[in-house]
């Protein structure tokens, strides 16, 4: 195998087929997040769709090392490698700022350990650090001389568990919201045109995808490179690929531009406007939204 001053790029001949499935189902979902995006102008789903680029094109770099082997060169594997890694950040940014959005569609914030105002900021500042260390500990990494990979790796580890202690703790917050307005449920949470248990549900089910690969990525460096995770492929599409998938899908058809309208529709109200434009402003996003949920379908 090739390997860059003894250090293998991979313990197997990646698989082309697995690769062209995820760079296309990946490369669908992304097109269409976009497309949902422009239509309803929820932008705040920009770090998602950033992260599913992030995907179809490091599932490119695994496509490239499959017509590669067993010569493999340094640029397809650090494409893959670093794009795949911090991908699943960018998804827990827009989780972080839609359930900020939620809890203002029902007026919620009494309800919520931490106040509107710094939960977004606290959650996306400590996504980003998590972001740059997995960043900058693959990009160490891929210099592929045995200091570096102690020291790349090192870094991912702790990137994952900022990313993981951050994670927990955001959905700690979401279980403690949801808890205390069932108990004493505030009276916008009560009516049945604010659907807002729906989008906190997508929320929690993306959360725990997420989880779930996050723990899957500490095991695999914990492991090391000579790890039986790193040495079998399938767990990477299993606990990675197809779970990253189904996170970003689930945003496709229970899409928060649903919440940015009823919340936009609530400021106006108390801006103003008059019933009728804010009626009007509401009923575009929902058909904008429900005819990307049909075109995804």
């Amino acid at each position: 195998m090739a390997s860059t001053s003894g250090f293998k790029f991979y313990h197997y001949d990646p698989s082309m087929v697995a690769a062209v499935i995820f760079i296309a189902v990946f490369f669908a979902t992304t097109l269409l997040h976009c497309y949902q995006l422009l239509r309803t102008r929820a932008w705040f789903m920009i770090p998602l769709i950033v992260g599913g680029f992030f995907e179809w094109i490091g599932y490119i770099g695994r496509a490239m090392s499959s017509q590669q082997s067993p010569d493999w060169t340094l640029g397809p594997y650090i494409m893959q490698t670093l794009l795949l890694l911090v991908a699943p950040a960018l998804f827990a940014a827009s989780i972080y700022m839609e359930l900020s959005r939620i809890i203002l569609l029902v007026d919620g914030e009494s309800h919520a350990l931490i106040k509107k105002k710094w939960l977004t900021k606290i959650f996306v500042c400590g996504d980003v650090a998590s972001f740059l260390i997995q960043g900058g500990g693959g990009g160490i990494q891929a210099s592929g001389t045995p200091s570096s990979l102690t020291i790349g790796s090192n870094l991912v580890v702790g990137g994952l568990f900022v990313q993981l202690f951050f994670f927990g703790c955001f959905i700690a917050v979401a279980v403690h919201f949801d808890v205390a307005m069932h108990k004493v449920p505030t009276t916008r949470a009560q009516s049945s045109d604010v659907p807002w248990r729906k989008h906190l549900i997508a929320l929690y089910i993306a959360s725990v995808l997420i989880m779930i690969r996050s723990i899957f990525r500490v095991v695999e460096y914990l492991q090391g490179f000579s790890g039986y995770l790193l040495s079998h492929e399938v767990y990477l599409y299993i606990f990675d690929a197809l779970l990253m998938f189904c996170a970003i899908v689930i945003f496709n058809v229970v899409h928060p531009s649903e919440v940015v309208a009823l919340v936009e529709g609530g400021k106006a109200a108390k801006r103003g406007w008059k019933m009728e434009r804010i009626v009007g402003y509401q009923q575009h996003h929902r058909i904008a939204s429900s005819n990307s949920g049909r075109a995804f379908v």
